[in-house]
């Protein structure tokens, strides 16, 4: 994650922090060619403008998945409920891979497969991130997944035992803004401190800094 001195992660505002160069590199060099975004991130970034509305609102209710093609990478998208639209697959760098709940649209599964793109269904209310990573793993021989997106998925990602590695590359600037969101939001207060250990720190001529750290089980 590019975040400044305070970890914020506001897309605008990370893009005029010095290390906005290295972030790639960083990227790169942690060997993650697949990565995960939330749909908000996605809307920005990958999504086309709009939101889906499907004639028949009934729930898809069960798990299931579709892959469309093999790749060694992919963007993946976590959009519970499969509102975001999309172009054809094919007008991307990476194919696509969206993972929703059953509280889906078998319209909206409908359209993502005119667009060729793939698809996950896990968890009944809320996307089970546990599961849809063991199906990305088995199904999608996908072995190491870098996520990008916002601060809730990446603290849901972290209440749930799945981050291994916290890479975060810290541009030297301070935003401050109140209520801008940070590199791990929104989780619970009953949740405690996740203990880390230091793994390398690397220091660039445009004084950002790149740290990373193992999550300690």
């Amino acid at each position: 994650m590019m975040m400044s001195v305070d970890g914020r992660i506001d897309c605008d505002m990370t893009a005029q922090l010095p290390g906005t160069t290295e972030y790639y590199q960083t990227l790169q060099a942690i060997d993650a060619p697949t990565t995960l975004s939330g749909r908000v991130t996605a809307q920005l970034e990958l999504a086309q403008s709009g939101k889906f509305d499907a004639e028949n609102k009934t729930a898809v209710g069960v798990e299931k998945f579709s892959k469309k093609v093999d790749s060694k990478e992919y963007n993946v998208v976590v959009d519970t409920k499969g509102t975001l639209m999309w172009d054809d697959d094919a007008q991307y760098s990476r194919p696509h891979i969206i993972i929703t709940s059953q509280q889906v649209t078998k319209d909206y599964l409908d359209y993502l497969d005119t667009k060729n793109i793939s698809w996950i269904v896990a968890g009944e209310s809320k996307i089970d991130l546990a599961r849809a990573t063991e199906i990305l793993k088995t199904e999608f021989e996908v072995e190491r997944m870098a996520i990008v997106g916002g601060g809730h998925i990446d603290g849901s990602f972290l209440d749930e035992g799945l981050i291994d590695e916290i890479s975060l590359l810290i541009g030297a600037g301070v935003d401050g803004r109140g209520g801008m969101a940070a590199v791990f939001d929104g989780r619970g207060m009953d949740h405690g401190i996740v203990p880390l250990k230091l793994k390398s720190v690397q220091s660039y001529d445009d004084d950002a800094v790149w740290l990373r750290y193992l999550v300690k089980k």
